[in-house]
């Protein structure tokens, strides 16, 4: 496979200026085989609705993608990876690929997504939990040779692992690093990140992206400043890669663009803006199924889709994994209480266009 060490001028800009990065979601059908047309329509709403990028391959993708007798990593690679090539976008658009394992598949993982065209690699720490933190670094050393990396901290509910300053630390400094997807649902360890990142020499050249679905308008409007060697030091969360915008993505896509807005001006944060971050907040413990520690939130996310069309069900690769007793009564509630959130009148005008078979839908 190629090696694409090195990550395009233009796309280095973008995702410094910051964008809406869903976690692509995988498509099966009532058998829990891969749905191409519908896997392929869920990529051209996430271009449609203006998203600046999508990861394939991670956590709401199902990792278990990768087992032997699934082997599905690859075919969702390429299906995001030929529908956003053959969009022929007139503005930049972020691939990336989620890279687990050991080192040599994590390897492997990344010298395939290179050889797709991805532009980085998500690399989750997950499922290496009694690695020592220096062998953890270096297997990024040798993945960040082969793709530039985005670094992950996952959080432990969901098969993540915690992780000190020093580690984040020594990962900002490694050359081929160019973003850090902050996701551990804790604040006291999300500023070890961006502490870490601020404390680094190469802190101007990774851009910081909240994966905290539980706290995403805060993070998005917040200016961290710390002090480094005696001197202030100040950064933000650029943009946000989450399994929370894999639904109602061109809501989402309006509120950054509202976050970007008052980011611009420098102006009072409005009074609404934070009061609607609560009501989101709402809405990702609905998805994401906070009560039951987060058992059910590729179903939760399933259905959303669902009842929007992109799905016909709420299947997952394993077929014990369901929604949570009262999580669909609780996705009533958001439904019901927020619709000012949901995006399903965009998705009403567009979705048989995006449905259409093969590659004519674009």
């Amino acid at each position: 496979m190629g090696r694409k060490s090195v990550l395009k001028t233009e796309l280095i800009r973008h995702l410094h200026e910051g964008t809406v990065i869903p976690a692509h979601p995988l498509a099966l059908d009532r058998e829990r085989r891969l749905d191409e047309r519908r896997q392929r329509a869920l990529t051209r709403y996430y271009i449609a609705s203006g998203a600046g990028g999508v990861a394939v391959g991670v956590h709401t993708t199902q990792f278990e993608i990768r087992d032997p007798d699934v082997r599905l990593l690859e075919p969702v690679l390429r299906l995001a990876a030929e529908e956003i090539d053959g969009a022929r976008l007139d503005r930049p658009f972020l691939k990336i690929a989620g890279v687990c394992g050991e080192t040599e598949q994590a390897v492997a993982e990344a010298q395939l997504a290179a050889g797709l065209g991805y532009d980085l690699g998500l690399v989750s720490m997950g499922g290496l939990e009694d690695w020592s933190e220096s062998r953890l670094l270096n297997r990024v050393e040798k993945i960040a040779s082969i793709i530039p990396v985005f670094g992950f901290y996952l959080q432990p509910s969901v098969g993540g692992r915690n992780l000190s300053f020093e580690f984040w630390r020594e990962l900002a400094d490694i050359p081929g690093v160019m973003a850090i997807k902050v996701a551990p649902f804790d604040r006291y360890r999300s500023l070890d990140v961006v502490r870490a990142v601020c404390s680094s020499g190469r802190r101007d050249e990774i851009a910081l992206y909240t994966g905290n679905d539980d706290n995403i308008v805060a993070d998005l409007l917040t200016t961290y400043r710390m002090v480094v060697d005696g001197r202030p030091v100040e950064k933000r969360f650029a943009g946000g890669l989450l399994g929370h915008w894999a639904v109602w993505t061109q809501q989402a896509v309006e509120l950054f663009q509202e976050i970007q807005a008052v980011r611009k001006k420098g102006t009072p944060i409005p009074a609404e803006l934070l009061q609607r971050g609560i009501e989101i907040t709402d809405a990702n413990a609905a998805f994401f199924d906070s009560a039951h520690q987060f058992r059910g939130c590729i179903p939760g996310i399933h259905e959303v889709l669902r009842r929007q069309g992109f799905l016909e069900g709420r299947w997952c690769l394993h077929p014990e994994e369901e929604l949570s007793p009262g999580q669909m009564e609780e996705i009533d509630r958001i439904y019901r209480d927020y619709p000012h959130l949901n995006d399903d009148a965009f998705v009403r005008k567009h979705l048989s266009e995006w449905l259409k078979d093969g590659r004519e839908g674009r």
